[in-house]
């Protein structure tokens, strides 16, 4: 009986003496694997500031926020202090989608007129938002077109206003008025906006991402668009892609990974789209986070392209 109990203890401790090094190798082989996934970082932040940063900088006097839902939502309720804006103030809307120009944004002189008598002013640090995720990115159509007229401290909300409203933090119904000022811009940097007549020239030669949704990619004209379709070889990346559910962007390998499953290199010349280069505004500041150094935004976007019969779109 002692020999059998002798012998059963022997193998126990075998036993555990196998796993215990079985179970030491699998930790390393997961600590192996762990350290090979290649973690992928923004190249930048100047792009955008958190619902925290926002709250505790808001009372200094060179912070000034832009509300891009426009009042009529911004008298429901909106962030202490802001200031009711839309994208349709700083673009051209005379005729109707299709003709040209109509949706671009203004030229230079005409928008050191409007940015003057919003009181936006260079000196400024301006934070703009809006609803996420199911917004239209006219938070970021405002800093790309401020970042185009040199306002280079301009920045988005990380979950807009869903965000802010949604995790408790200060809402205002006061009603914000401009303070006119004095703005001259000489000239719109053109580094990150293709016009329709460069774009067909060159439309083999890069990578279009059509951002809307895929019922609009497929054809649906849900916005008066002359036709419906898609650019030329574009492939279909809706910008809120990007987004998690609370509106806050995704992490830098999330949307590596989105990019790398379509195929989308940074070597490659890039050109973002929607309906009036609205929600592909948006996509273009966060392919400039990602480190995509040349990336366009096509200003007139669908509506222009469709309204060309020229111009070839496809289903």
């Amino acid at each position: 009986m002692k020999k059998i109990t002798w012998v059963l203890l022997l193998v126990l401790s075998l036993s555990i003496i196998i796993s215990g090094c079985t179970n030491k190798d699998n930790v390393v082989e997961v600590e192996e694997v762990a350290e090979d996934v290649e973690q992928v970082e923004f190249t930048n932040d100047i792009y955008m500031v958190t619902a925290d940063w926002l709250q505790e900088n808001m009372e200094r006097e060179d912070i000034l926020v832009l509300d891009a839902r426009g009042e009529e939502e911004h008298k429901k309720g909106h962030i202490k202090g802001a200031l009711p804006v839309m994208w349709q103030a700083f673009s051209n809307m005379e005729g109707g989608p299709g003709q040209p120009n109509w949706g671009n944004v203004l030229d230079a002189e005409d928008l050191s007129a409007k940015l003057s008598e919003y009181g936006i002013t260079k000196d400024k640090e301006i934070v703009v938002y809006t609803t996420s995720p199911n917004g239209w990115g006219e938070e970021g159509r405002i800093v790309w077109m401020l970042r185009r007229a040199g306002f280079e401290n301009t920045k988005m909300l990380d979950g807009g206003y869903d965000y802010w409203s949604a995790n408790g933090y200060e809402i205002s119904k006061d009603e914000v008025m401009p303070v006119s000022a004095s703005v001259e811009i000489e000239t719109l940097n053109d580094n990150t906006n293709i016009t329709t007549e460069e774009l067909n020239n060159k439309i083999n030669d890069v990578v279009i991402i059509d951002v809307r949704d895929k019922s609009e990619y497929e054809g649906a004209t849900k916005y008066g668009e002359a036709r419906g379709g898609h650019l030329p070889s574009a492939i279909n990346i809706t910008f809120n892609e990007f987004l998690n559910k609370d509106g806050t962007l995704k992490t830098a390998n999330e949307i590596q990974s989105i990019l790398d499953d379509n195929g989308v290199e940074k070597e490659d010349e890039i050109v973002t789209y929607c309906t009036a280069g609205i929600r592909s505004a948006h996509m273009q500041i966060v392919l400039d986070m990602m480190g995509y150094e040349n990336v366009k935004n096509y200003d007139a976007s669908f509506y222009a392209w469709a309204g060309n019969e020229d111009l070839t779109v496809e289903k």
